[in-house]
């Protein structure tokens, strides 16, 4: 096989990426250029470019991509509600392949031979990172340091890092893995791994307890222009500041917390813990507007499609033909949802309390019990007998 000249490394500064960068430098004798995403980490990214350069990179890219990432992958998503399995709104999954596009370009941009990520081989990052860069860069090399390798553990990796003395970001006695970005925060693997196991309460970063939360309601108007929100109480903003402040509005009534065991994509199960208070907002703001400006069957054939949408963000398949056509049919259903939802949040939840549409398909003559509204009740009789026509026919082949 070919030597590697440069490497273009996803750099986190977390405990596998700082440790792997020291390593592929080691075994490949390579340039390793170390990429780092701004997908909203906070403070994390601090201290990024320092402790990379001290690892030995020959260069260090961090760019700022909250827009692009709310804009360009979010929404899009957001405008399906898709959710896997029990609630999870797969803001990790997303995430993955921007990163990987990106580092794509940059290797490319490099002259780079190869790219190399952190994800663990049990995982479903690997997959995530890897069908991205096999529909936008084939002709890279990918390499996977957790699949090569001898450490079997974090454990191993966080003493491989104190023998060299890698500043590392978690400890003996919280080990757990985390991924933040602007949508959410994610907890699992240390003492997450036992599901009976409650999460500390100081693991959380988003969210307040529910049970510290004001005892005061906060009510929230969430404006949406065919299917995108870009507006919070009357005050229009651009996709990443929109989602930072539903972020903290969610975060200080405790919303979007959810506890799961799922089913990952490699075959085996795995614990999650995630904070989404923003996303949670969106996402229920968004049904509550589709529920007055969504035709039934455009909407009952979206939702019918969204469980392999999900599938599709959470296994890696973002840049696939079929993820893009559907996406194609649920921008299309999205062009009518227009109006505004209003929230009211209280100790962990979020409940719609009010939705309005200038073009609202609910109309309260119809619906009402008081006015006829040009329905008449007898057209109900023929309506019936017709859908019960197989039923009849049925029962009487049974007598």
């Amino acid at each position: 096989m070919k030597a590697v000249r440069k490497i273009v490394l996803a750099y986190s500064g977390g405990l596998d990426t700082s440790v792997i960068l020291g390593w592929l430098r080691q075994e490949y004798k390579a340039e390793v250029v170390a990429f780092c995403a701004d997908l909203g980490q906070g403070e994390e990214l601090d201290p990024v470019r320092a402790k990379a350069e001290a690892a030995g990179a020959c260069d260090v890219v961090i760019e700022d991509l909250r827009e692009t990432f709310v804009r360009d992958f979010l929404f899009p998503m957001l405008r399906a509600n898709a959710t896997y399995e029990q609630g999870y709104l797969l803001g990790t999954s997303i995430a993955r392949p921007l990163i990987a596009q990106r580092q794509a370009e940059v290797a490319l941009a490099h002259g780079a031979d190869a790219v190399a990520h952190g994800a663990t081989g049990k995982g479903n990052d690997q997959v995530r990172f890897e069908l991205t860069f096999a529909a936008l860069a084939p002709e890279l090399r990918i390499i996977a340091p957790w699949r090569e390798w001898d450490f079997h553990g974090r454990q191993d990796l966080i003493d491989y890092a104190e023998k060299h003395r890698i500043p590392i970001p978690v400890s003996r006695e919280k080990p757990y893995s985390s991924d933040r970005n602007l949508f959410h925060m994610s907890f699992e693997g240390g003492i997450l791994e036992d599901p009976w196991l409650e999460p500390y309460e100081d693991m959380f970063v988003l969210s307040q307890s529910p049970e510290k939360a004001p005892d005061t309601p906060q009510y929230v108007e969430i404006e949406y222009e065919h299917g995108d929100p870009v507006a919070v109480d009357g005050e229009r903003l651009g996709p990443a500041d929109l989602l930072t402040k539903l972020n903290e509005i969610g975060g200080r009534h405790g919303v979007g917390r959810i506890d799961i065991v799922e089913n990952r994509f490699v075959g085996m199960k795995s614990r999650g813990v995630y904070e989404t208070p923003g996303g949670t907002l969106v996402v229920e703001g968004h049904r509550a507007v589709e529920s007055i400006t969504l035709d039934r069957e455009a909407m009952h054939l979206r939702d019918g499609l969204v469980p392999r949408y999900a599938e599709m963000i959470y296994n890696g398949f973002w840049f696939a033909p079929e993820r893009e056509i559907l996406q194609a049919l649920i921008d299309e259903s999205q062009k009518p949802v227009t109006g505004t939802a209003r929230l009211k949040l209280y100790r962990g939840r979020a409940t719609v309390v009010g939705r309005k549409a200038d073009r609202s398909l609910y109309d309260p003559k119809i619906a009402s019990f008081d006015e006829a509204g040009g329905y008449r009740q007898a057209d109900a009789s023929g309506f019936i007998a017709l859908a019960g026509l197989r039923l009849r026919t049925r029962a009487r082949t049974r007598s």
